[in-house]
């Protein structure tokens, strides 16, 4: 794990932002086309700000969220929603971006759809953004949820989980580990002190935060970009 400290907050986002377009850019000079996953909420929301206008051939760069809410893609809690509200009237608009919510199936079923999908893209990953929760979630891999451990396994087959939490009036559709460490990279953008030191927590020896899983894997590098 690498961290990376910034004075502020857009510094952090931009600097993530431009650790994304770069690789894109790297993929694309040497493939038809590329895949980056990203998060919802708020935090991410100013790097796809900045990646929004960068010159980049975003028709070929398809866009996976790491989780979402089981609600349609209009509904205001959708984080498909932020996302295409960002990048709405913008270059990356044109990129593809795979929607999660299906009405015409039930959360298992789509979860299984979605596990035959994903085999259709680039992989891996070019990046796969991802935030915490100050209960060291990422993605949706709650600390509540059921299925954590069956989320976190390294030799699991299955890419996408429903999930249930307190957290969330909504039931929700994440990504699991393996799936995630299916990148190049990851980029874990947090803020504030309160997550530095749950970020700290869960480098120690026995930790059972969910983030923890993902800082102690040796698949893929993990990079912390961190603002105050």
């Amino acid at each position: 794990m690498n961290i990376h400290e910034f004075d502020s907050r857009p510094e952090a986002a931009i600097a993530a932002g431009k650790r994304i377009v770069n690789a894109l850019h790297r993929r694309l000079a040497t493939h038809d086309s590329a895949a980056v996953v990203v998060s919802g909420g708020t935090t991410p929301a100013p790097v796809y700000g900045y990646m929004a206008h960068k010159d980049l051939d975003w028709h070929r760069v398809h866009v996976l969220l790491s989780d979402e809410r089981w609600v349609p893609a209009d509904h205001a809690d959708s984080n498909e929603k932020m996302l295409r509200d960002v990048l709405e009237r913008s270059r990356a608009s044109y990129s593809k971006i795979v929607s999660f919510f299906d009405a015409s199936s039930s959360i298992v079923e789509r979860c299984a759809e979605l596990d035959e999908e994903i085999r259709g893209l680039p992989l891996p990953f070019t990046n796969a953004l991802l935030g915490m929760g100050a209960d060291g979630h990422f993605a949706s891999l709650f600390p509540d949820a059921s299925n954590l451990q069956a989320a976190v396994d390294l030799e699991s087959t299955r890419s996408f989980v429903p999930v249930d939490t307190a957290n969330s009036p909504h039931r929700r559709v994440s990504m699991t580990l393996p799936a995630l460490l299916r990148s190049d990279e990851i980029l874990l953008l947090i803020s504030g002190e309160e997550k530095r030191a749950v970020l700290e927590q869960a480098t120690e020896p026995g930790s059972e935060l969910p983030i923890a899983y993902l800082l102690q894997q040796k698949c893929t590098p993990v990079d912390v970009f961190w603002a105050p």
